[in-house]
């Protein structure tokens, strides 16, 4: 199997993880706090990620020019990301909060774009010697296929969207989608220089850190929580070793292999797998509209991997 294969099977397990996660979110959250549930996840997530790594990279050491990027990427794509998903979540069903995640290519697709260009400032390149690619491959069609999976998350989660949360859910909502992005971009350099478990287990354990403070304001505030049943922890177990140590390691191959942009048009399947666990999990109607919808998303995602000749 190809390094290109076992990416694209790595992103497809990873969108299948975490588009059940809403749902876990959403019954944990009841009982732990936004921050408190973040800290007690990424906990698991870094015993567990430590083990792996002092088995397959014992040997790697954080040079100091990869501080502020580890830094920024584990508190952005885990302290800020999980911050703003949580209260999110605990405001709005999962399904209209996974259809604002649904933008995270697109706002992928327009810092690339603003980042090209500062690139290509910097470095005063001319038409005459950069590479001609065809706008048809290079914008319209990535940008089309975006816009395709978007309208499709849009059927998947729209049945049922009507603005039934608070303004500050939907607001909370935006700000991990901006996260997010920040992470891919921040991730993306440490490729260069270090194995996907020394990244992932130094993200997790700094964004494990970050969760502390506010925990910590939480249980000052809110008092310490009570003894949860069974079926909480079950969904914190699984949130901690299956969304944050072995969602963040396949998504981390499949960024290092396809890179920002194509990676983030897989954020699309998540709403999708939110819709069917909903369905099969919570109960929740699944209507033609939405089949409709899920196949726009898959549509979107060839059509732009496609465009790249992904």
């Amino acid at each position: 199997m190809t390094n290109r294969s076992k990416a694209l099977w790595a992103i497809i397990i990873c969108v299948l993880i975490w588009g059940l996660s809403f749902i876990s979110i959403k019954v944990a959250v009841q009982v732990f706090p936004p921050m408190t549930l973040g800290a007690l996840r990424f906990s698991m997530a870094v015993v567990f990620l430590y083990f792996i790594k002092r088995k397959l990279a014992p040997g790697e050491k954080i040079r100091k020019e990869d501080i502020p990027l580890l830094a920024g990427a584990g508190l952005t794509g885990v302290t800020f990301y999980f911050f703003f998903e949580n209260n999110g979540v605990l405001r709005i069903p999962a399904s209209e909060a996974s259809i604002i995640v649904g933008s995270v290519p697109i706002i992928t697709m327009i810092a690339d774009a603003v980042g090209e260009k500062i690139a290509a400032a910097r470095k005063k390149e001319t038409a005459a010697n950069k590479e001609k690619i065809p706008v048809l491959r290079r914008i319209i069609l990535p940008v089309s296929g975006a816009l395709i999976s978007l309208t499709g998350v849009g059927l998947v989660a729209g049945i049922s969207f009507a603005i039934s949360g608070t303004v500050t859910g939907y607001l909370f909502m935006s700000g991990s989608c901006i996260s997010w992005v920040c992470y891919c971009f921040l991730t993306r350099p440490l490729f260069a220089h270090h194995s996907r478990i020394f990244i992932v287990f130094w993200q997790s354990a700094i964004g494990f850190l970050g969760f502390l403070p506010f925990a910590a304001f939480e249980i000052v505030s809110h008092g310490a929580w009570q003894s949860p049943a069974l079926y909480v922890w079950g969904n914190v177990f699984f949130l901690g070793i299956f969304c944050s140590a072995f969602g963040y390691l396949f998504y981390a191959q499949a960024l290092e292999t396809f890179g920002v942009g194509v990676s983030s048009l897989f954020i699309n399947f998540i709403p999708v797998i939110s819709a069917i666990g909903g369905f099969f999990i919570l109960g929740e109607r699944l209507q033609p509209l939405q089949w409709l919808g899920a196949a726009l998303v898959i549509a979107g995602v060839y059509l732009a991997m496609a465009a790249k000749k992904q």
